[in-house]
């Protein structure tokens, strides 16, 4: 997580907190009677979200209050401000860590048994491979540019992009893609359709991409080469 977007939630919280007006608690059955009752909750719930979201699911919420009551009380505070923002970056630093080696380690375990099945052919450079439809027309080489139809999905189904569902086929030089792409593509004659599997190291690697792949994430594609652009 980058630091702007821990600032981001803790000037969001602390801007939620001074809206409480004097730091009242709210009994959780109590009716929201004003304006600013109603803005101090939904934006807890932005907050909430936003936590959550970021990986903060079990985070204790009694600690986190007591120190923004500590911030807006002018209080001793038991862990400095920059304290604070270096124990933050190191939980983020270990989290993604530990994601990227749990992401790394799903794949291989997801490509070991998805190259036993039949017709699934593993290539040398770990690069795996079923044939949906062969076509008969030319393949392409790596200088090429190419018109394809894809769909994009991580090993749990979860789709992250797809020229198919938005209806409009993508095109680009073979070689400007992730390396996955330019060996695959390049196994496929015109009018193909191939199913393909990367492992992390011929997709996005360690960095990702976007807020769907994750560090490390093999990628699963339905990929139709509709022709060679010369």
């Amino acid at each position: 997580m980058q630091l702007k977007s821990i600032l981001l939630v803790t000037g969001l919280s602390v801007f939620a907190f001074t809206a409480c007006n004097g730091q009242k608690k709210m009994d959780k059955n109590a009716a929201l009677k004003t304006e600013m009752d109603t803005v101090s909750y939904s934006l807890g719930v932005n907050i909430g979200n936003n936590l959550k979201g970021q990986g903060f699911g079990d985070i204790n919420i009694a600690a986190m209050m007591k120190a923004m009551e500590d911030v807006m009380g002018d209080k001793t505070l038991s862990i400095s401000e920059e304290e604070a923002n270096t124990l933050i970056q190191a939980y983020f630093a270990s989290m993604m860590e530990k994601k990227a080696t749990e992401g790394r380690a799903a794949g291989e375990a997801f490509l070991a048994e998805n190259a036993k099945k039949a017709g699934v052919t593993t290539t040398a450079s770990g690069l795996q491979y079923e044939v949906l439809t062969m076509g008969e027309g030319a393949k392409p080489v790596a200088t090429d540019k190419v018109t394809v139809h894809y769909h994009g999905t991580l090993t749990d189904g979860k789709v992250f992009d797809s020229s198919v569902d938005r209806g409009e086929p993508a095109s680009f030089p073979l070689n400007g893609v992730i390396t996955g792409w330019t060996e695959a593509l390049q196994l496929m004659p015109v009018g193909s359709k191939f199913r393909i599997f990367l492992p992390s190291d011929l997709a996005y690697g360690e960095r990702g991409a976007g807020q769907l792949i994750g560090p490390h994430a093999t990628l699963i594609f339905e990929v139709e080469l509709l022709s060679i652009d010369k």
